[in-house]
């Protein structure tokens, strides 16, 4: 079978109950994996699917539905991603950790208070030496195993 599009996602359907009946088969994917559009995957199930998004398309996401059969439902269940989570206690704090981590053309995500993180955070990807930046400079961390709402991508960049 050949993905062509997503039909939707689980987690923004109008009406949560619309697929209650039917079994989840999943596709399960790291975070690096969700921003190739092409690409050859294996259910929990072990069908294989192919996945051909067309150009432009945007990253797949957990809980997209990669296809809907009689009484089966394929979706994608992205794997934790081993994160820091940044809560610095001052814009002075945010500033100096934002401008040391850009430097290091290190990928974040931003949250609010109002998130599931319940205060105003940075996220990034692990990385040892970022820890023992944090640890070194006093700002508040926290390593976490978490489902990001988009990838992190590798930052291209020149000089």
């Amino acid at each position: 079978m050949i993905i062509e599009k997503i039909l939707g996602n689980l987690h923004e359907l109008p009406d949560p109950e619309q697929y209650a009946g039917l079994h989840k088969e999943k596709v399960v994917l790291p975070s690096a994996q969700l921003v190739k559009r092409i690409q050859r995957v294996t259910t929990d199930h072990g069908k294989e699917l192919g996945i051909r998004l067309p150009a432009g398309s945007g990253d797949l996401r957990d809980g997209d539905i990669l296809a809907i059969e009689d009484t089966n439902l394929i979706v994608v269940s992205v794997l934790p991603t081993d994160v820091l989570v940044i809560a610095p206690r001052s814009i002075y704090e945010m500033g100096v950790v934002a401008h040391s981590l850009g430097n290091r053309h290190l990928q974040a995500q931003f949250f609010d208070a109002e998130s599931e993180y319940g205060t105003e955070s940075m996220v990034c990807q692990y990385d040892h030496t970022v820890e023992d930046y944090l640890k070194h400079v006093g700002v508040p961390y926290d390593r976490q195993e978490r489902v990001m709402p988009v990838p992190f991508r590798h930052a291209e960049h020149t000089h």
